[in-house]
């Protein structure tokens, strides 16, 4: 299993407020949630905010200011779950705070933290008063209710017999022109060093109907482009209307006769995934962008077997060379791990080699880190802190030249871009080009949410900048 989507905002690092929430109308009782890690806990996120919205909360514009404190946790990276205790310390204090001026105030941890840690957050954290796996957070505003009733922290860790999708209110409207869409969760891979399969289950997949539905209604708000997500993305096997699994391929088809939907991206994939249809829809389905997140996570061979990941780095070139043989213009994006336990200095030198090899236009490298209950934890041949540090600046030095060489190709180009939000500066708005890069062009303000060609002029370490032409 591909143990992280791609975030903009790394596992560990500081974690960025979601938008959920932020169409809530009417009165009543506030939310703050503060979303960790990956893109499927932000649409986690939203899905929770709509959930309560019928519960009459709104969205509250800090916790100061919040009735309802929700950190939805990733568990992917040690330094993660960590800052949620950090987080949670500093939450109390708000919440005394409150309390001494007559108002309560509500803490939920949901997520990957929750579902492993359990009742040891209450435990180590009595601030908390309810805990809730990322399977069971369309129960919120029942488990909330309870809670109050009872007076005391409820843990729900339990992956349920009803499916949550079943149970979620439809899809709200939003002001953005970007969407992430839960195709698929949880993954039966389970490489070594990663604990999804623990905190999300087994592979699920949601049905065909279902996903249309959602598609459409986020597209009938205004949405031009559409994320499908999954932590095996490419593993998706939903229902049909023909009563038979569809593959993933099938699925992207059959969302892109949605009129109004310009763009559809997925993320994330794993190499024993994918399939020659969905490979295929690269070359043959115009929407469809030409980016691709494909981790390898090692390119050394006895790395990858103790990794479980079930590939060699030949099968990984192979697989690229097939992928950008159907399309050539291709953005390739990655996942690396260095120091797995045991990976000595020339195995750390073939990682550098296939990466040299195959050309990524985008990457996200990673330290190892123990995660407790993983096989890769258990492991004696533990590599230091230091060589691991060292290991990880030769293999960033590398990536972000070849990141900056992908952007250096973009200059002079013209590039079909989806202006999504406003810059920094004013006249500016920002957009995404086909390659998931950042790009920034004076606009007016009616180009949000449009997509316009882009004479691509220069670039910085995470972005584009160019001119609008021929609109």
């Amino acid at each position: 299993m591909d143990d992280r989507l791609v975030t903009e905002a790394e596992e560990g690092e500081e974690p960025s407020r979601s938008d959920a929430g932020a169409a809530t109308p009417g009165p009543g009782r506030k939310v703050f949630i503060k979303t960790f890690g990956c893109q499927m806990n932000v649409y986690d996120s939203e899905r929770m905010s709509e959930a309560l919205a019928g519960d009459g909360y709104r969205e509250a514009a800090s916790i100061e200011d919040a009735d309802l404190v929700i950190l939805n946790t990733c568990h992917i990276r040690e330094k993660a779950a960590e800052k949620v205790y950090s987080d949670l310390g500093r939450v109390r204090v708000i919440k005394e705070e409150r309390k001494a001026g007559g108002r309560d105030t509500m803490v939920a941890v949901v997520g990957c933290v929750a579902q492993a840690e359990g009742a040891e957050i209450v435990a180590r954290a009595p601030v908390v008063d309810l805990v809730v796996g990322p399977q069971s957070y369309h129960r919120l505003p029942e488990l909330l209710t309870r809670s109050r009733a009872e007076k005391r922290a409820l843990v729900d860790t339990a992956f349920p017999e009803e499916e949550k999708f079943d149970h979620l209110p439809a899809r709200m409207r939003t002001h953005s022109f970007t969407a992430f869409l839960t195709v698929q969760e949880g993954c039966d891979k389970f490489c070594t060093f990663c604990v999804v399969p623990y905190t999300r289950g087994m592979e699920y997949s949601r049905r065909i109907a279902d996903v249309e539905l959602e598609a459409q209604k986020l597209v009938d708000s205004g949405v031009r482009e559409i994320t499908l997500l999954g932590q095996n993305v490419n593993a998706y096997h939903g229902e049909g209307p023909d009563g038979r699994a569809w593959s993933l391929g099938k699925l992207i088809r059959h969302l892109a006769r949605i009129d109004g939907l310009e763009r559809i991206r997925y993320t994330t994939s794993h190499p024993r995934d994918m399939d020659e249809d969905l490979i295929a829809a690269h070359g043959e389905e115009p929407k469809l962008m030409p980016y691709l997140h494909l981790p390898f996570q090692a390119g050394a061979d006895r790395i990858l077997a103790a990794m479980n990941r079930k590939h060699t780095a030949a099968d990984y070139v192979d697989l690229v060379a097939r992928i950008r043989k159907a399309q050539p213009d291709l953005a390739l994006s990655t996942d690396i791990i260095v120091g797995f336990p045991g990976e000595r200095d020339e195995e750390f030198e073939q990682t550098l080699a296939l990466i040299e090899t195959i050309g990524f236009a985008q990457a996200y490298s990673f330290k190892y880190s123990v995660r407790p209950g993983t096989p890769a934890g258990k492991l004696d041949d533990q590599v230091p802190e230091e060589v691991k540090a060292e290991r990880l600046a030769r293999l960033q030095t590398l990536l972000e030249a070849q990141q900056a060489a992908f952007s250096a190709a973009c200059v002079g180009r013209t590039l079909p871009v989806l202006f999504d939000k406003p810059g920094r500066h004013p006249g500016q708005l920002v957009g995404r080009s086909p390659y998931l890069q950042s790009v920034h062009a004076e606009a007016p303000g009616d180009a949000l949410g449009r997509i316009l060609p882009v004479e691509i002029s220069s670039f910085g370490p995470n972005s584009l900048a160019g001119v609008i032409r021929g609109h």
